[in-house]
């Protein structure tokens, strides 16, 4: 294939059609466009990639996309049933120098590829402040987890995307300065800090291997099982997490959790849960969250209390009393918990609260008191925080579009939580940030009883003129958003060079002022900005067909009516309100020679064929009536001709067959004979020669003519005898059909 591809990035000088640059190719592919038209020669370069490299890769490439489909297609449903990739959080509070003040790390962007660092100012009697702009950070992946910790003064931040984590210290000033960033081949799945030396970490990877990781000793590989704990299940989920002890770790999958020494030989420990009997779980119930609870603090519970989330349940474990439940609670929650945190007392002698955050939004509040030696228990009944979604009646009305849309931004999935305890005189106020997938951030206030009693009310959202109107806001701007640009645009051409030719040029006529505003803006010309639009031609109305004067016949045939139908004919064709066709003005000798060809021909043709024994019998007198088309055409005829030619033209009318005659044939009118006669009696001069001529104009085979045309045809006879002495036209032969 090697002489049919290019695989080196420079051009080439050859022409041939058989070489392929895979340069070009991959840009192509990648959503490159050229100048000008973006698909100009896409389809040509793809056809020929399609011609040279068909035969080679059809097989290859069939079976390589259908694994890699089914591959995909078995991520899918597998997200759909459950999916921890936001598992932990990715959504922190770092704490500032002085109370209340602090920064919100959390990812944004339509890929969730940037880094947010936005300080806040937090005070128990007013809405959180936002202190200047953001700083970003763009990073190489989505965010899936953001954690920080505290330890010895110094406040860390670890991220964790797909494949690759990273470490930030977060000084005084506030900037965070990286430390160093790790690349995970198979993919990480959980990273933790610990809450016992600064900076260290562990990262958990789908191969089921975790890592212990400081900035000063590097990576190092602590365990690794690539099959789950207690029974088999095909999930590469891995979650790690520190103990009490600095190098005692607890290593957790779907089936259950493991207490794994750093120190020890590998493959040593003991089980701190299982799912199955022992914790009273049901069918098909899997571990989703295991997280420390012990931060070494006065106020803390026993340090060696751990929580472990299930689909269904909540545990805390105690790792002195591996497999045995210390509490168990139905958490009740719709969807999957991907959230767990624990907060510090309001006041000294108080329970502490506990956050549980559902995948689909829906909050839980929970109070554990369990100080010294006592046995852990909640403090009152698990209350139930109102969620975004509940928050959609206190927004305007709007429109259905713009009202589902607010909707669906709303009831986005939650992929972060983040909360602060405000101590105040009166009542202590949590504050509350949630993170959801669309990378909105939202803020509650909730003010804490000091004693939860069984019978008090969950508390519901409160909207303050101030908060309604920064909802308001942020709908404005969540409305003006606009939709998804396609992905081929219109072509863009550089225009300044022709607005520079066209002001230096002197044009005739004033510019179009619509030319010049669109060559100025870049757009595409249209019909309005040349002036008024063309008026469309009306399209030539189509001609009618000729008449089926055949089938008509046959249909009044068939019905008995050709009688009426031939009378309907004759009628049409005759009618007084149909204008007969206006003949051409012609000389009297060439008038003269018509008439006579055509009426010899006339009587040819409306005979019947002869024999040489059979004579034709003479036609039947016709009563003498004059057709009104006849009388209103010779008015118009006479007009603006020498009366010496009128008496020719009514002659030659005069022989012209009838439309109303019969086939047959029929003798001319009275009118006409008399007014032939007197034409002929007007020629004296060659009288000697139209008696020969009328012996030469009888019909072959002796057959007689009626006395009006013999008449006609003497007078005829002599005009045309006077014509050929004269000299001006010589004779003709006598046309056998037609003129």
């Amino acid at each position: 294939m090697l002489e049919n591809f290019k695989l080196e990035g420079a051009q080439s000088r050859s022409k041939k059609k058989t070489v392929v640059s895979v340069k070009r190719l991959l840009q192509d592919l990648g959503g490159h466009q050229p100048w000008g038209c973006p698909w100009a020669y896409l389809s040509y370069r793809q056809r020929r990639f399609s011609i040279l490299g068909g035969p080679v890769l059809a097989t290859s490439l069939a079976r390589l996309l259908g694994e890699l489909l089914h591959e995909e297609l078995a991520a899918r449903w597998e997200q759909l049933l459950l999916d921890d990739a936001f598992t932990g959080g990715a959504l922190a509070w770092v704490p500032g120098r002085m109370p209340g003040a602090g920064q919100l790390v959390y990812p944004a962007g339509g890929a969730l590829d940037r880094l947010y660092f936005q300080k806040v100012s937090l005070t128990p009697g007013s809405e959180p402040r936002v202190l200047g702009d953001p700083g970003h950070i763009q990073l190489r992946g989505p965010v899936r987890q953001v954690v920080t910790r505290t330890v010895q003064g110094e406040a860390l931040l670890a991220v964790r995307s797909d494949y690759h984590c990273a470490l930030w210290k977060v000084g005084k000033p506030g900037q965070p300065a990286p430390l160093q960033v790790l690349q995970v081949e198979k993919g990480a799945t959980g990273i933790s800090l610990s809450p016992h030396l600064p900076g260290e970490l562990t990262v958990c990877s789908r191969s089921g291997a975790v890592c212990l990781w400081n900035p000063q000793d590097g990576l190092r590989q602590v365990y690794k099982d690539p099959e789950t704990l207690v029974f088999r299940d095909p999930s590469p989920w891995r979650w790690a997490d520190f103990t009490a002890h600095p190098r005692v770790l607890t290593v957790g999958d779907r089936t259950g959790v493991k207490l794994v020494d750093t120190q020890g030989p590998p493959g040593c420990g003991l089980l701190l849960f299982r799912g199955g009997a022992e914790a009273s779980c049901q069918k098909g119930e899997r571990v989703l969250l295991t997280q420390y609870l012990g931060d070494c603090s006065p106020e803390s519970l026993q340090p060696t209390f751990h929580l472990v989330c299930t689909q269904f349940s909540l545990y805390l474990v105690d790792e002195r009393l591996p497999l045995v439940p210390l509490l168990k609670w139905n958490h009740g929650l719709s969807s999957t918990p991907v959230v767990a945190q624990l907060l510090p007392p309001p006041r000294p002698g108080c329970p502490r609260p506990l956050l549980l955050a559902g995948q689909a939004g829906e909050l839980q509040l929970l109070h554990i008191t369990g100080e010294g030696a006592s046995t852990p228990r909640l403090a009152g009944p698990p209350q139930s925080l109102p969620s975004r979604s509940n928050s959609l009646s206190a927004f305007p009305l709007l429109e259905p579009k713009s009202q589902w849309r607010l909707q669906e931004r709303l009831s986005a999935p939650t992929i972060g939580l983040a909360a602060t305890v405000l101590p105040s005189a009166s009542t202590p106020v949590l504050s509350l940030f949630q993170l959801s997938a669309a990378g909105d951030v939202f803020h509650q206030r909730l003010h804490l009883q000091a004693d939860p009693r069984p019978d008090s009310p969950a508390p519901t959202a409160s909207w303050t003129p101030r908060a309604t109107s920064r909802c308001s806001r942020w709908l404005k701007t969540l409305l003006e958003v606009p939709l998804t640009p396609p992905m081929w645009a219109a072509p863009t051409f550089s225009h300044r060079r022709l607005l520079g030719s066209f002001e230096s040029r002197e044009v005739e006529g004033k510019v179009p002022e619509g030319l010049r505003t669109a060559m100025a803006e870049g757009r595409l010309l249209q019909h309005r900005d040349l002036g008024l639009l063309p008026t469309r031609e009306q399209p030539p109305a189509p001609e009618p067909g000729p008449e089926d004067e055949l089938s008509e016949r046959l249909e009044a045939a068939w019905e008995g009516q050709v009688a009426a139908w031939w009378e309907r004919r004759q009628g049409g064709s005759s009618g007084p309100g149909k204008q007969p066709k206006r003949h051409k003005r012609r000389t009297q000798l060439s008038s003269t020679f018509s008439s006579l060809s055509g009426r010899l021909d006339l009587s040819d043709a409306t005979s019947p064929p002869r024999s040489p024994d059979r004579t034709v019998p003479e036609a039947r007198p016709q009563p003498p009536v004059t057709p009104p088309s006849q009388e209103l055409t010779q008015g118009p005829w006479a007009e603006g001709i020498p009366s010496e030619r009128q008496q020719t033209l009514r002659d030659y009318m005069a022989e012209l067959p009838l439309q109303g005659d019969t086939p047959g044939g029929a003798s001319a009118p009275s009118s006409q004979t008399s007014s032939i006669r007197g034409t002929s009696s007007r020629q004296q001069t060659l009288r000697d020669c139209t008696v020969k001529l009328q012996l030469r104009g009888d019909t072959a085979g002796g057959a007689s003519m009626p006395s009006s045309q013999t008449s006609s045809v003497r007078a005829t006879l002599s005009r045309q005898q006077a014509a050929i002495l004269s000299g001006s036209q010589p004779l003709r032969k006598k046309p056998r059909m037609g003129f």
